[in-house]
């Protein structure tokens, strides 16, 4: 049961991915040009992410580092993994200490917000690429304990106005590959790194020296 749950939500993820990819690459006029009758039956089936908002119990670990020594910083699943990710590692490239649990609550909870906020102002550009009805999307997304994903990833790099690099580890090595990139036009030098497990889990990522593996 479990298996079959993790291939469905990690098949949700690729769904996600290359809407919000499609994007964050492609110009206003190009989209709207690509995106006829059968892209939008297509890209916008009917939810269900609603209805797999369970929560997902992961307690912080000490940092973990994979086989090209890229420290992974644990991050509690609390419903907020992909926002606590993403703000520890805003903290880490702005200078500031790494955040406490608490402190990276609080900012996820701020970050979230203002995420929503963001999705709300680009409505006519973002609409289309949300599962399900805009409006109970953004609703239920305000909500502390409902998982972000690809979409939730690139508003964030709007809201905070840095790079947001995506990776997963490799199946056939140690290395990480990087899935996605957000961001940009904000600069392409020491983005924000998080790491997607495949479960719908996101911990957070340190630089490291020895660079990672292009998709």
């Amino acid at each position: 049961m479990k298996g079959s749950k993790e291939k469905v939500e990690k098949k949700k993820h690729q769904i996600r991915l290359s809407r919000a990819e499609f994007y964050a690459t492609t110009q206003p006029k190009e989209r709207m040009k690509r995106i006829g009758k059968v892209w939008r039956k297509c890209l916008t089936s009917p939810s269900s992410k609603l209805k797999r908002q369970e929560q997902y119990t992961v307690m912080p670990q000490p940092e973990k580092s994979l086989g090209n020594n890229l420290p992974i910083i644990r991050i509690p699943g609390d419903g907020r993994c992909l926002f606590r990710s993403v703000v520890y590692g805003a903290c880490l490239r702005t200078g500031e200490s790494s955040p406490s649990l608490s402190r990276q609550k609080e900012l996820a909870d701020e970050l979230r917000a203002k995420v929503v906020d963001e999705f709300i102002k680009r409505r006519a550009d973002t609409e289309w690429f949300l599962e399900g009805d805009f409006d109970t999307y953004t609703v239920q997304m305000r909500k502390p304990h409902i998982w972000g994903g690809e979409p939730e990833l690139l508003m964030s790099s709007h809201v905070l106005q840095m790079p947001i690099t995506v990776l997963m580890q490799d199946k056939n090595s140690s290395n990480l590959k990087v899935i996605a990139e957000y961001g940009q036009e904000y600069g392409k030098d020491n983005p924000i790194r998080v790491i997607y497990h495949g479960y719908g889990h996101y911990d957070a990522l340190l630089k490291s020296s020895t660079g990672y593996m292009n998709s």
